[in-house]
């Protein structure tokens, strides 16, 4: 897993996501790192009740908290930021174009913690900056295989090197299926428990055919032969086929692997010679689509067998 930070620099850079800060007060704290995604807003912290102030994560100041402070004299002010401002805050966050009091400036900047305003309502910031944070600080890492959307579905192909991951995704690329990432792909964890895979800028819509080189899809086979990224619904792992190797039959039982911390649905595909790849990963996903809906083939036949034998088993007994 890599892992993220963020400089409050960057988010006085930020233009794609419309925060719109400036800069208040405690610009030698501006290279101060964020690492939560969450927010929050002190509230009672202004008050000296420090119980539950998570420093790690920006504090925001709304209309609430900027009329309290405006009502105390400037000594009191004045300590109650001091008390604040004691913790190792990363930066606080000023909304609605309000301006702080003065004593609560000088103490953010003695302290060195940036403190950046904003024209938004309290309400309408949090929700731009929580999705600026989610898309920059959720968890992230790099895995080796193609990842391609078939009939809607993400499927991850793992495997060794050479097993055939890309001449199998180039086979689904033929058959109306789409590309995401080929080689390496960049995963990232989204909330709640979800993860979206993407290629690596440098290498996007590229492919390696052993024999041929790289090979770019979208040129080949057009715009509708990729997607930028997909959410990873299922992992297959490829492996040679291995004639003393017992292999899953039924599939009753599901098996899983965590990547970021999220599981997933994971299918071993044995590879020999004269299996169709594409077609048995096509029907994977068809068959994961069916789970998704409620039915489970596999298990409905262990039902239906089940179900024969008792009614056997009682044929005997009324003999």
């Amino acid at each position: 897993m890599d892992s993220v930070a963020l400089a409050i620099q960057e988010l006085l850079n930020e233009t794609d996501y419309g925060l719109e800060l400036r800069l208040l007060a405690g610009a030698s704290g501006l290279g101060h790192q964020v690492t939560s995604s969450r927010i929050q807003k002190p509230g009672l912290a202004l008050t000296g009740y420090t119980e539950h102030l998570h420093p790690d994560r920006i504090q925001v100041l709304g209309n609430t908290e900027i009329s309290y402070l405006s009502q105390l004299e400037p000594q009191a002010a004045q300590a109650h930021a001091t008390a604040l401002c004691a913790f190792p805050i990363s930066c606080f966050i000023v909304t609605k174009g309000l301006t702080p009091p003065p004593a609560f400036l000088a103490v953010a900047e003695a302290a060195a913690i940036p403190v950046l305003g904003t024209r938004h309502q309290s309400s309408t910031f949090i929700s731009l900056i929580t999705k600026f944070l989610e898309e920059r600080l959720l968890p992230t890492t790099h895995l080796h295989g193609v990842l391609v959307d078939v009939l809607g579905v993400g499927m991850l192909l793992t495997g060794k090197s050479g097993i055939g991951k890309s001449e199998c995704a180039l086979d689904l690329v033929i058959r109306g299926h789409r590309l995401v990432a080929d080689d390496m792909i960049f995963i990232k964890k989204k909330m709640p428990a979800s993860l979206v895979g993407q290629a690596e800028q440098q290498i996007q819509h590229l492919m390696e055919i052993r024999g041929l080189g790289i090979i770019n899809i979208k040129d080949l086979y057009g715009v509708s032969s990729i997607r930028e990224k997909k959410i990873i619904d299922l992992v297959l792992e490829l492996e040679e086929w291995n004639p003393e190797q017992e292999y899953d039959r039924l599939g009753i039982d599901d098996r899983k692997t965590t990547i970021l911390g999220v599981d997933l649905p994971h299918l071993v595909i044995p590879v020999r010679p004269g299996r169709n790849l594409a077609a048995i990963i096509e029907v994977a996903a068809r068959n994961f689509l069916l789970k998704g809906m409620g039915y489970h083939s596999a298990r409905d036949f262990q039902e239906r067998l089940l179900n024969r034998m008792e009614v056997r088993q009682l044929g005997d007994e009324v003999e």
